[in-house]
């Protein structure tokens, strides 16, 4: 009887913070996120401006909206870009997590809801088709954000943003008719796969099977000393994410690359995209190249964020191969989308929704879109992210490679975040990459430089930019 005890308690004590946090996270104050109306909004490669009357000749893309469009338009499609992105968030009342009590992720699960909610980004970008938007993105109407127009007229973006992507074509009067017939169709093409964005939810589901589910993602962490309840870090997830990928049949077609000490080494990513460079391959009917998605832990800065890195960031933000950047503020952890002057828009998972149950053949997907986009100064964010990249074929990972090369090198900063270096991990004396690697990324300075650097103590010293 006495030994019964401890195991009771624990579920008591289980239950009281379960019902707190379900308190805590439960409910939300509506209040509305204003955007500037005269500075352009970027979300993941694609650019909005909320103001029709202005165009601005310094952005990344040949934006610019036609005198007689309506700024509703604009608002419209930004709203539609929000919308479609999934949105993962704290669930509660699902099966319990094995090795513990727990049947809510609430209060500790956030990293890991961060890290689906990129992993599902880039399965976006891989099973849909390009550009797609959810078709009944209408049924959530109440979307919480306000425009404003600001007292005094600012430079658009703050400084100049370098071109580092392909040009969008800008609508004009004259493709009026075309554009209504290209959004018919496209409307026709995104009701008719549907279905396969259903069934990429259900990747996520709450249940013991779901292969990027809290439960799978949990029991992977194990193999880094990480169980249920604890804090993940982004460099954490980011492995815990290839292993899951890897796993699954997803992975036939996909591969998760994770960069060591923040260095991505072009022929390791290869090797692991074309299954014919590997002399192992058995199979001569093994697809010729998988797409890949590189996540790239980082830090940027000592205990803060270092300032010089600001425009960096916006520059990657700004790629339509960029899937986001998982971090947050020091323990609140968010999936950072876009940003708009020196504030960035992110998707947040600290909301306790009811678990969805997926068995029921017309369940419902609205709790997996956000309608509310909020907004943080870049100054709040913790130095201590993942960055996430995607590419479908192999010459995209080689465009990608030069467009992000161009960003990276465009930092105020002598020593870039992270870099491409052709060869292998191995060449460079570097162990196990991408395998069981889980501690902070550091970027190393030489020896005669290191004096100049914040040193962190403790157990995990290493040298900041």
């Amino acid at each position: 009887l006495e030994s019964t005890k401890p195991d009771e308690m624990d579920k008591l004590k289980a239950k009281l913070m379960s019902a707190w946090n379900n308190v805590k996270y439960g409910w939300t104050v509506k209040t509305k996120t204003s955007f500037n109306k005269t500075s352009p909004i970027f979300v993941l490669g694609h650019a909005y401006l909320l103001n029709s009357e202005v165009v601005f000749l310094s952005l990344p893309y040949n934006f610019c909206c036609p005198s007689g469009s309506l700024l509703t338009d604009e608002v419209e499609r930004f709203r539609l870009d929000f919308v479609s992105r999934i949105w993962l968030t704290y669930r509660r009342e699902f099966p319990q997590l094995e090795g513990s009590t727990l049947t809510t992720d609430c209060g500790w699960g956030c990293m890991l809801r961060s890290g689906q909610m990129l992993l599902a980004q880039g399965l976006l970008l891989h099973l849909m088709p390009p550009d797609w938007t959810w078709p009944d993105a209408h049924q959530l109407t109440d979307v919480d954000f306000e425009i404003f127009r600001p007292r005094s007229p600012v430079r658009a973006a703050g400084v100049p943003i370098p071109s580092f992507g392909a040009p969008r074509a800008s609508t004009t009067p004259e493709k009026s008719c075309s554009s209504s017939q290209k959004k018919k169709t496209e409307s026709s093409r995104d009701r008719l796969a549907e279905p396969t964005h259903k069934k990429l939810v259900t990747l996520f589901g709450d249940q013991p099977p779901a292969p990027f589910g809290v439960h799978q993602l949990v029991d992977i962490g194990k193999g880094s000393g990480k169980k249920a309840g604890d804090w993940y870090g982004p460099s954490v997830v980011a492995h815990i994410l290839r292993k899951a990928v890897a796993k699954t049949s997803v992975g036939q077609s996909l591969a998760v690359y994770v960069a060591q000490d923040c260095t991505v080494y072009k022929e390791d990513v290869l090797q692991l995209c074309d299954p014919s460079l590997n002399q192992r391959a058995a199979d001569p009917s093994s697809q010729a190249w998988k797409s890949v998605i590189i996540l790239v832990p980082v830090r940027l800065g000592g205990e803060a964020l270092n300032p010089s890195y600001i425009e960096c960031v916006k520059n990657i933000l700004s790629l339509d191969c960029c899937i986001g950047i998982i971090g947050g503020k020091p323990k609140h952890s968010l999936y950072f989308i876009g940003f708009q002057d020196e504030q960035l828009l992110y998707l947040d998972p600290h909301y306790c929704q009811p678990v969805v149950d997926f068995t029921q053949a017309n369940f419902s997907l609205e709790s997996f879109h956000c309608s509310s986009p909020k907004k943080m100064p870049f100054s709040r964010m913790d130095p201590s992210c993942t960055i996430g990249f995607y590419a479908r074929t192999k010459e995209d990972f080689e465009s990608m490679c030069s467009v992000v090369g161009m960003v990276l090198s465009s930092s105020k900063e002598k020593y870039p975040i992270f870099t491409f270096v052709d060869g292998r991990g191995q060449d460079y004396g570097l162990d196990a990459l991408s395998s069981n690697h889980f501690g902070p990324p550091p970027r190393l300075l030489p020896a005669e430089q290191r004096g100049r650097g914040n040193i962190r103590q403790g157990s995990e010293e290493f040298v900041f930019l």
